[in-house]
């Protein structure tokens, strides 16, 4: 059984949350402010975090951002349709994905199944894929799901985890967006693509030396990313 956070100032959508969220075997958690959630996730087990941005005391940003010292649990982002600048800074700081208010209930469900799927699976590549890759000083162990740089431990999300096992099971391949999206959200974008860039941009900075001049991670103009073996 999976353990859900639910952290939203206001009872009544917390309430809703947890009625559409009923359909599934979950164990769910209430928390009211980002201050509860950071306490709640420190002492649980908790395995997805559904978090509005708007909150006191703590907003979701920054809950986000101190959740991410300690935890790799799926965060989605609660938000409203005019808080496309806090949407990008989320995902910049850790979210994994984000739902507009109002909530549709069977976006919600899907959205945390599919969270839940790659949080558990990462990816979830077919079995005769090797368990450990390696390009240039990068070595990806999807068995350990623990990622080195050069030797040293590089702490991904779930979400960056499954983009980066991607792009190095398929080196020199170059993916649009779009198929990055469908590849790793395992669903059509409706214009979410621009989700990718910043997981990139995020992605970028831990394995990169230089993320202005990426080694690795390369972006092929009007085309989309791929991975390189370490050349300049």
């Amino acid at each position: 059984m999976y353990n859900i956070l639910i952290c939203d100032d206001q009872p009544d959508i917390v309430n809703a949350l947890k009625i559409y969220l009923s359909m599934g075997d979950y164990r769910l958690f209430e928390a009211y402010t980002g201050r509860q959630a950071v306490e709640l996730v420190q002492k649980e087990e908790i395995h997805l975090i559904l978090m509005d941005i708007m909150m006191p005391e703590m907003d979701g940003i920054a809950a986000t951002q101190r959740i991410r010292e300690f935890s790799n649990a799926p965060i989605i982002l609660l938000t409203a349709k005019s808080e496309n600048e806090d949407k990008v800074l989320g995902l910049n700081v850790g979210a994994d994905d984000y739902i507009t208010k109002p909530f549709v209930p069977m976006e919600v469900l899907a959205r945390v199944r599919s969270q839940l799927r790659r949080y558990t699976l990462l990816g979830g590549q077919a079995p005769e894929k090797p368990s450990v890759l390696t390009i240039g000083g990068i070595c990806l162990d999807d068995e350990a799901k623990t990622v080195t740089v050069d030797g040293e431990p590089a702490n991904l999300t779930p979400m960056e985890f499954s983009i980066l096992r991607l792009l190095m099971s398929n080196p020199g391949k170059v993916y649009s967006s779009r198929s990055l999206y469908e590849a790793v959200w395992n669903e059509a974008p409706l214009g979410s693509e621009g989700a990718v860039a910043v997981h990139i941009r995020h992605l970028r900075e831990k394995i990169e030396i230089n993320p202005s001049e990426p080694r690795y991670l390369k972006v092929v103009w009007g085309q989309g990313y791929k991975m390189e073996g370490g050349k300049p």
